[in-house]
């Protein structure tokens, strides 16, 4: 596998300063083009379902954040801070709304939209965000929001409403939500060093959302459960707001239990793929697996993500069977720490409209499976 020590590639400080600066673009844009055609200059006054009329100064984040229902009022203050502005969707839903998305997914995934599928990870993002508030600092939201998109760019899900937020939480973890929600921990990002790292975390969690994996857990978790004819005639019913709180429950039992094991090895394995399709060194997500793998077990700033994953050695053993020799070209010859990267990043202030077909051509690489 991958050693530190590479042959040098001649366009690789060429084509790192070509996605930096494509980057800054995209982010000072705020929004990819699917967010662009529905993001509003200024937000509604039905924003979050009911909320007061937003003055003028009010950032388009609020609206965002309002849109993720009552777990996310806390972060509402930090809007001004987390000032990377975010894709604006609707307001908060009905009881009849969330019985129905429990509805589809207790059917199949294959029938729930692309529209369902953003309302059930503005749900799923609510609970994340009743938990921990988002990290009032600008700089590092807006920096993430840079690295992640242009990731998620060279997915095969480019036009999602992508969102990536860091919560202000000293554990290190990093969270996924239906239809382009990612999350991570500020404990992650003092942990990382390096962007490659960060991308290679970004990445995985993108490939999740790619593929899907919540939804299907979602989904055969919702099935179980509404098989109970006292439940599904709860939920149908609303008694004590059950439709909500059922959905909540689905979504505090998946991040605290987490995925299958083949889903995480997927999400490996492809992410090291987008990181690379990305400009970014593909061996990021190997060395945050590789120091993953001394963590004490009883560290309790670990305790989550270890206990929602595979065993690390195991993680690392798949994933270099999977790359081989194939990507030891793509090795970065220089590394670029994270926090040199946010103090390069300005605070987000325009918007710049981005062109609607913006298309960037995907490289295929050797990926073993």
């Amino acid at each position: 596998m991958h050693q530190t020590q590479q042959t040098p590639r001649p366009t690789s400080d060429t084509t790192s300063g070509r996605v930096r600066r494509l980057a800054q673009t995209l982010v000072a844009a705020a929004s990819l083009s699917a967010c662009v055609a529905t993001a509003p200059t200024q937000p509604s006054a039905s924003a979050g379902g009911g909320a007061s009329a937003a003055s003028s100064s009010d950032s388009p984040i609020s609206s965002a954040l309002r849109s993720l229902g009552a777990g996310a009022q806390s972060v509402v203050a930090a809007a001004p801070a987390v000032a990377a502005v975010l894709p604006v969707g609707p307001g908060g839903q009905s009881a009849t709304d969330i019985a129905g998305l429990l509805q589809l997914l207790s059917q199949s995934v294959e029938k729930i939209d692309e529209a369902k599928e953003i309302e059930i990870g503005r749900n799923l993002a609510a609970v994340l965000l009743g938990a921990k508030p988002a990290l009032k600092d600008g700089r590092t939201q807006r920096y993430v929001n840079e690295l992640g998109r242009w990731l998620a760019l060279h997915s095969s899900r480019p036009n999602l409403p992508w969102l990536f937020v860091v919560l202000d939480d000293r554990g290190v973890n990093a969270f996924a939500a239906p239809g382009g929600f990612v999350f991570v921990t500020k404990g992650l990002l003092d942990k990382t060093f390096s962007e490659a790292e960060l991308a290679g975390v970004l990445a995985h969690e993108i490939v999740h959302i790619e593929k899907k994996h919540h939804l299907q857990a979602l989904s055969s978790a919702a099935r179980a459960g509404l098989a109970s004819q006292v439940v599904a005639s709860q939920v149908r019913s609303n008694v004590g707001g059950a439709a909500a709180s059922y959905l909540m429950n689905l979504g505090k039992n998946l991040y605290s239990k987490g995925l299958d094991r083949g889903d995480e090895y997927e999400a490996d394995r492809l992410g090291v793929s987008i990181a690379t399709r990305a400009g970014l060194d593909p061996f990021g997500l190997p060395t945050v697996l590789q120091t993953l793998s001394t963590v004490r077990p009883d560290d309790p700033a670990y305790t989550l993500a270890l206990a929602t994953h595979p065993p690390t050695g195991q993680r690392l053993a798949s994933l270099q069977a999977a790359m081989g020799q194939g990507f030891d070209g793509y090795a970065a010859t220089r590394t670029v720490a994270v926090k040199q990267r946010i103090s390069q990043t300005s605070a987000p202030t325009i918007r710049i409209p981005v062109p609607e077909k913006l298309r960037v051509p995907a490289v295929k690489l050797p990926l073993k499976k």
